[in-house]
């Protein structure tokens, strides 16, 4: 290894030649590309994060593979800062979310016609949705524009939920030709607001407004778009102030009753079913 050039080594260090740049200089290209966008953009103040799907990044407003392990790397890192006490889980695009990646499901079953790839894709949107549930944060949803579908299936395992007033929201599943099997949703949905309500909802895949959301539990606050971050704020001021032991126990009681509310909770097999029934021929 060659020792370090002190000051009085480098005084005596041969210089090296002059290079005439004059002729290079138009072949050297000094802009970088920028860094790709990242699938969720992150941002922290105090203990609470705000973690924004990107729809920069993909066709659309889907919840794609690549957001569904964005959102798991995100909440599995939480372990390790256990100082963040508030997760804010909202979109920059100009909807919330318009559902699952369809066509990502169709080249995976085309690629694999066993249904082993997309069985993988499928159990992501569960392994997310368990990590939403089972964090140690407090989740909220904000919520703009339309919710639909896995997109609301999302939103539902939040803690918290506020929505802008102009927010649509609908479960278009059964009207695609699809059960409703993303993440739980289901048995999430029927503890949330009951399972008369949803019933009707999925069966008849009709769209439903931010104050039915609010009626039937789906939102906890309704604010207009332009107040809808006062409205989150109103929450995460006081939750960074309560003890983070108790928020914690609190959150781990309230999900515990929840899911004993579930006495049987299938999700598991959602993965199975969606990719059985995409694989059926049409």
């Amino acid at each position: 290894m060659n020792p370090p050039i002190t000051s009085s080594a480098a005084a005596h260090a041969p210089v090296a030649e002059p290079v005439d740049t004059v002729d290079t200089v138009d072949t050297v290209d000094t802009e970088k590309p920028p860094p790709p966008a990242a699938a969720v953009s992150l941002t922290r103040t105090g203990s609470v994060l705000h973690a924004r799907l990107n729809p920069s990044t993909q066709d659309d407003d889907v919840l794609s593979s690549a957001v569904l392990d964005a959102l798991i790397a995100v909440l599995d890192g939480l372990h390790e800062q256990p100082d963040i006490q508030i997760l804010v889980l909202s979109s920059l695009g100009e909807d919330f979310c318009l559902g699952a990646d369809r066509r990502e499901y169709q080249d995976a079953l085309a690629d694999d016609p066993t249904g082993t790839t997309l069985r993988r894709l499928a159990d992501k949107a569960h392994r997310l949705c368990q990590a939403l549930e089972n964090t140690h944060a407090v989740t909220i949803a904000r919520l703009h524009g339309r919710v639909v579908g896995a997109g609301l299936a999302l939103a539902a395992h939040c803690d918290l939920r506020a929505g802008a007033d102009t927010c649509r929201f609908r479960m278009p599943e059964i009207g695609l030709g699809l059960a409703p099997a993303w993440g739980g949703a289901m048995g999430r949905l029927i503890t949330e607001a009951g399972a008369a309500r949803i019933r009707e909802l999925m069966l008849t895949c009709d769209e439903f407004d931010a104050p039915t959301a609010h009626r039937l539990g789906l939102l906890h606050k309704v604010a207009p778009l332009d107040q809808l971050d006062d409205a989150v704020t109103a929450w995460t001021r006081p939750l960074a102030r309560r003890s983070p032991q108790a928020l914690v126990l609190t959150k781990r009681m309230l999900a515990g009753y929840a899911k004993a509310a579930r006495t049987s909770d299938t999700a598991l097999l959602d993965s199975h079913l969606l990719a059985a029934q995409l694989a059926q021929p049409r």
